[in-house]
């Protein structure tokens, strides 16, 4: 009888991660970004506290009635900390809410200086830095108290994407290089460590890569084809126009349309390959005798629920961050059929379904290797060792 346990895994899986990182870390260094034609974001704009509001009234702005206020601040950081400066709020744009200066609040203004050489202020946002910070501690407790050292995991997983996305991805196609391979790389960065250090090194893992690496080429070829069938130039999102002119070197708009779908198909897919994975293995554990066919059919009706509720919510998703568009549409009369036609809702439109169909490709794909791996497990002889048990936490005999 052969026990394989967690804990001796563990320490395999750690050595293959410092491994994968040593061998990927000249992607991760430091690149010199292009000059862009435009000032840091944010680069004038200091954090202030409000004093006091010295007045306030009523001003019509384009026949909208609204309050306005001028209030005293206090600059709290840069080169004029400890500087109280006024500034007004309301009596130059229509505010969308009522939401309002009060004493003490913590804003962003933004700095300026006259011709004459007086500095001015405008307020920029309000401070929300510490709801943010709450609203993330809460995350992270629910996810350690429902699921324990796996959401430990979990969470580490979510760092190093974000790390890889911005030390990676970003600065690289900033630099030129063409977005679809960047993407791909990126990809298979994060699939060869989120996944096992979330999951551990187990055949459900296992088998939740291969049925995700075979997707992802799946979904960049849909992509690919029907980006050009489509005519698709990725300039339809305003702020990919905005790059070009700002920055000096050239970046290929398509292929990052391209790397685009990629990259947000790989955040659905995870979700999907990992729980189809492991509800073959559940179903296999619960009836052994269950032979391929079976076992494929039971894991189907399972997926088939799961791809359903998943392409209803990437659709609802897509539209719901379309909506303040589809409602300019509706208010101009203008034709829907007309409205598919444009490159902003093309766009839209082929991510959804090229990721829709991913979804579709993802459920049979890794049913057949995860069932594959469960059925034949035992016919892996010295590789069982290696491959590590079912599940995470799991030991298994022979």
């Amino acid at each position: 009888m052969i026990r394989i346990e967690t804990h001796k895994i563990i320490p395999v899986l750690l050595f293959l991660i410092v491994i994968a990182a040593l061998l990927f870390l000249p992607y991760f260094t430091q690149v010199e970004l292009p000059v862009a034609q435009m000032s840091a974001f944010g680069s004038e704009t200091v954090r202030a506290r409000v004093d006091e509001i010295i007045e306030e009234g009523q001003i019509d702005l384009g026949g909208t009635l609204q309050r306005y206020q001028i209030a005293r601040v206090e600059i709290l950081e840069g080169d004029y900390k400890g500087i109280l400066m006024e500034i007004d709020y309301g009596q130059r744009q229509v505010l969308s809410g009522n939401l309002y200066l009060n004493p003490g609040d913590n804003i962003l203004v933004t700095l300026g200086k006259r011709p004459d050489g007086v500095i001015t202020a405008y307020y920029a946002e309000h401070v929300r830095t510490t709801p943010l910070l709450w609203l993330l501690a809460a995350f992270v407790v629910a996810i350690l108290l429902i699921s324990r050292w796996k959401g430990l995991r979990s969470l580490l997983s979510l760092a190093f994407s974000l790390f890889v996305i911005i030390r990676y991805i970003i600065p690289h196609i900033l630099m030129g290089e063409d977005p679809v391979r960047v993407s791909i790389i990126g990809s298979a960065i994060l699939l060869g460590v989120t996944l096992y250090l979330t999951y551990g090194w187990n055949l459900k893992t296992h088998s939740a890569v291969l049925g995700m690496m075979f997707v992802l080429v799946i979904t960049g070829t849909l992509a690919y084809i029907f980006v050009v069938f489509t005519r698709l130039t990725g300039a339809g999102d305003e702020n990919a126009l905005f790059l070009i002119q700002m920055l000096d070197s050239r970046i290929d708009l398509r292929g990052l349309l391209l790397g685009g779908m990629i990259i947000g198909a790989l955040g659905v897919l995870d979700d999907l390959v990992t729980t189809q994975a492991s509800a073959v293995f559940e179903l296999h554990g619960a009836n052994p005798n269950l032979g391929f066919r079976g076992l494929y059919n039971a894991a189907m009706r399972i997926g088939q629920d799961h791809v359903a509720a998943t392409v209803n919510t990437l659709v609802l998703a897509y539209a719901g961050a379309s909506l303040p568009m589809l409602l300019m549409f509706s208010l101009g009369r203008g034709e829907f059929s007309y409205l598919v036609n444009f490159s902003f809702v093309a766009e839209e439109i082929v991510r959804t379904l090229v990721g829709s169909l991913g979804l579709v490709a993802a459920v049979p794909l890794t049913t057949v290797i995860a069932a594959g791996l469960a059925l034949n497990r035992e016919k892996l002889g010295a590789w069982e060792q290696f491959l590590g048990p079912v599940g995470s936490g799991e030991v298994h005999h022979h």
